[in-house]
């Protein structure tokens, strides 16, 4: 009886055994294909049949694999021969605004398959020293990609560099020009906040938002402070607009960016007349965060930085009051030069 009860049991272990490893094997199996799964919809029925809009699904997979390694200097010229790579000059920038979202524009662009962007901000057309490099090293500071691919670069002291409109034109007369911009004040506030943070991690002392912002001497508002002159918005573009056409700039909302991103991205999609491809899919909302994260695939999601979504000090309510005042007759000549209206106070 005991020799029987003992066989039955070691035969029900060598059961769950063979079901342990063959989930096991399932798993692995799973696992190292899933770099090879199709995306969410047939690559044909995604791209169209035109050969400037075929996307290979091995493209995609090289933006998000190999392009990385090519990036890091990992890659030999035989593989970058072979996979038809080169280092393009971007077709799009976004030139602006600081702290008005640049660089969740710039990685939720990313998402589209048929966009590469520049990780790092090149600072090539705003800083003498880089510039006197030449195009050639601009080029060469730009991400691996496919030639039918567009590479977008983003430097938000562009919008604000008097010398940058004439030789972003000398590269190219016909380039698409993003800015993101956010409600003025609040733009200013978070901007005094990057700053204040930067100053207490080096243990320096910095005058509060109030004193930077207003005048002294006249209790009005100081235009003398870069925040507050980066946020008024039509000053700089009016100098753009020396060089380039109002239908190559496209504005994008800072604020609806952060709450609704999703239609902010299909204006620009159809701006950079790229085919329709970001979705509600490539991105879900963080409870934890507060913010929209990024998801590129089953296996790949993406939140920007901790330093994101700063909490901005408090600020005196009659200097925002102020500040309010001052912006609205700007705010109103940029609603007018760009056709786009925000609710701004």
């Amino acid at each position: 009886m005991l020799f029987k009860q003992q066989a039955l049991l070691r035969q029900k272990l060598f059961v769950l055994g063979s079901l342990a490893v063959g989930s096991l094997l399932y798993l692995v199996a799973r696992v190292g294909s899933l770099d090879r799964l199709p995306p969410i919809c047939p690559v044909e029925g995604r791209f169209g049949s035109h050969s400037q809009d075929a996307i290979t699904l091995r493209a995609m997979q090289f933006k998000r694999g190999l392009l990385h390694e090519f990036r890091k200097g990992n890659a030999t010229k035989e593989q970058i021969r072979l996979h038809n790579l080169v280092q393009q000059l971007p077709k799009a920038i976004i030139i602006g605004v600081r702290k008005g979202g640049t660089r969740a524009l710039l990685e939720m662009l990313n998402l589209h398959p048929a966009v590469v962007k520049a990780s790092q901000e090149i600072h090539f057309f705003d800083n003498d020293e880089n510039y006197a490099k030449g195009i050639e090293w601009y080029r060469k500071k730009m991400p691996f990609s496919h030639p039918h691919q567009t590479t977008i670069e983003k430097s938000p002291a562009y919008f604000i560099t008097d010398e940058v409109p004439e030789r972003i034109y000398k590269m190219n007369s016909s380039i698409k020009l993003l800015i993101i911009v956010r409600e003025p004040t609040t733009r200013a506030i978070s901007d005094y906040t990057q700053v204040l943070e930067g100053k207490e991690r080096k243990n320096k002392t910095y005058y509060k938002f109030e004193k930077m912002a207003m005048d002294s001497n006249t209790c009005e508002v100081n235009t003398k402070y870069k925040a507050v002159r980066t946020s008024i918005y039509t000053k700089h573009l009016e100098r753009w607009l020396k060089y380039f056409p109002i239908e190559q700039f496209h504005i994008v909302d800072g604020d609806r960016l952060i709450t609704e991103p999703l239609p902010e991205l299909q204006l620009v999609e159809k701006f950079l007349n790229l085919p329709p491809r970001i979705s509600q899919y490539n991105l879900y909302f963080n409870s934890t965060r507060g913010f929209y994260c990024l998801r590129f695939n089953i296996v790949f999601n993406k939140c920007l930085a901790g330093s994101k979504g700063r909490i901005h000090p408090e600020v005196d309510p009659s200097v925002i009051t102020k500040l309010h005042k001052f912006f609205h007759p700007f705010n109103q000549k940029f609603y007018q030069i760009t056709g786009r209206t925000f609710n701004w106070p």
